[in-house]
């Protein structure tokens, strides 16, 4: 099993589809702690994000949220959703 850090370096180099695999077998795990527990879910959103599934990146997001509310996936998801709601009127005003 890969260890949280393993799967930072492997987002960092654009690698979603080995980081998803080795965040998924985290997850999975059973006797995990929470704050790793956690760490695995945020970062499978981070995967997901990567290979452009936002919704699912968002439900990673926030089963991270649920198990650490003051964490790295609360801002992710905030930013996450602003993207989503940006509109700019120039765009759609000819």
């Amino acid at each position: 099993m890969k260890t949280i850090q393993e799967i930072k370096d492997m987002l960092s180099r654009s690698e979603g589809d080995e980081a998803l695999r080795a965040a998924n077998e985290i997850v999975e795990n059973k006797g995990i702690s929470k704050e790793t527990l956690a760490m695995a879910y945020y970062l499978r959103g981070n995967a997901y994000r990567q290979q452009g599934n936002v919704r699912l990146a968002l439900n990673s997001y926030l089963e991270s949220m649920d198990l650490d509310p003051d964490g790295p996936a609360a801002e992710a998801y905030r930013h996450l959703q602003e993207l989503l709601a940006f509109y700019n009127k120039d765009y759609y005003n000819p």
